[in-house]
């Protein structure tokens, strides 16, 4: 590094050799000079000495500069880990974001049965809030097991019949049975409506729990349920709901690390990677797909634009066909003349 000293040097000894060089008249250089030989000497071997000192200020500075490599990292998608606050990869499929464009596209006409017949839709928009919900949750407890048309039309009779908690109540189990029949298991979703109702009587002043943890307590109330619930009657998201549609097609479209087996095993997969906004819109659009295109038996793998990026769409070989057997023609014995 130069000094205070050195750097004045450079300065004096700049200024001297400007006036030494230029053609036209000076103060120094008059016919009274006021720097003598000896001084430009002096000054001289002073420049010298400085610019030995620069020189080597220089070189030193220039090796620490070539010892020092420069790493350059490029930020990746990363999340962190519960354990320790511990920075890891972010895993995600692929090819998700073109596979849910897709479905998109094929889900543009909005036809599916769940869109004319999803729980919030066959639920009373006009009745009092507590009560719209409360009908909520018991689509939602009808709709296990069952065809969205049936359930839709147990909803139908029950709004009819007086689909609030004291009046379920007041109902004796036959004749609630008569009007859910045929939901399946509607012996036993018989009982549990009867104790979630007076639970809610109960403990809820009439209304229903507003979080998912209270809700699973309810009687016939799982984790899908909830999340639905949350969504549709509280209009909160803090999960994805996951029935047999979306941890079928979720796991033929490969949204997992490894497959999953069970539903609840698939939502705690698929929050870990897909995006918090796209939460309240998978359930119903994976429900739609999969009532039309991505069928459990027979799916129609041939029209599915997901066809070619889906791994089990590429290896889904279509049944062949058995040709029709014909009916059988009954040969008439003709009586005798």
């Amino acid at each position: 590094m130069l000094t205070v000293r050195n750097l004045k040097l450079l300065q004096t000894t700049r200024k001297i050799l400007f006036i030494m060089t230029d053609t036209h008249e000076s103060k120094y250089f008059s016919h009274s000079p006021s720097v003598t030989r000896s001084q430009l000497l002096k000054t001289g071997s002073s420049f010298q000495k400085c610019s030995k000192e620069s020189n080597g200020a220089i070189k030193t500075l220039k090796r620490k500069v070539k010892k020092e490599k420069i790493e350059i990292k490029y930020e990746t998608d990363t999340s962190y880990d519960n354990v320790g606050g511990i920075k890891k990869e972010k895993w995600e499929p692929s090819t998700w974001r073109d596979q849910l464009k897709n479905i998109h596209e094929m889900r543009k006409n909005r036809d599916a049965p769940v869109d004319s017949m999803g729980c919030d839709v066959i639920s009373d928009v006009t009745a009092k809030p507590e009560v719209y919900r409360y009908q909520v949750l018991l689509s939602l407890m009808l709709s296990s097991q069952t065809r969205d048309q049936v359930t839709s039309a147990a909803m139908s009779r029950l709004r009819e019949h007086g689909c609030t908690i004291d009046n379920i109540l007041k109902t004796d189990d036959q004749k609630l049975g008569q009007l859910i029949y045929p939901v399946g298991f509607w012996k036993r979703k018989v009982e549990y409506i009867k104790k979630t109702s007076q639970t809610l009587l109960d403990q809820y002043n009439g209304d229903i729990p507003k979080t998912v943890e209270d809700l699973c307590k309810l009687t016939g109330v799982g984790p899908k349920m909830a999340y639905l619930v949350m969504k549709c009657a509280w209009n909160e998201i803090q999960g994805i709901g996951v029935d047999t549609h979306v941890h079928r097609i979720s796991n033929r479209l490969g949204w997992h690390q490894k497959p999953t087996k069970q539903p609840e095993d698939t939502r705690k997969s698929l929050e870990d990677w897909l995006p918090r906004e796209l939460w309240s819109e998978i359930n119903h659009l994976l429900v739609g797909f999969g009532q039309q295109t991505c069928l459990p038996v027979y799916p129609k793998c041939s029209v599915c634009l997901n066809k070619q990026i889906c791994p089990y769409g590429r290896s889904y070989k279509s049944p062949k066909k058995s040709p029709k057997k014909l009916p059988k023609t009954e040969i008439k014995n003709e009586e005798p003349v």
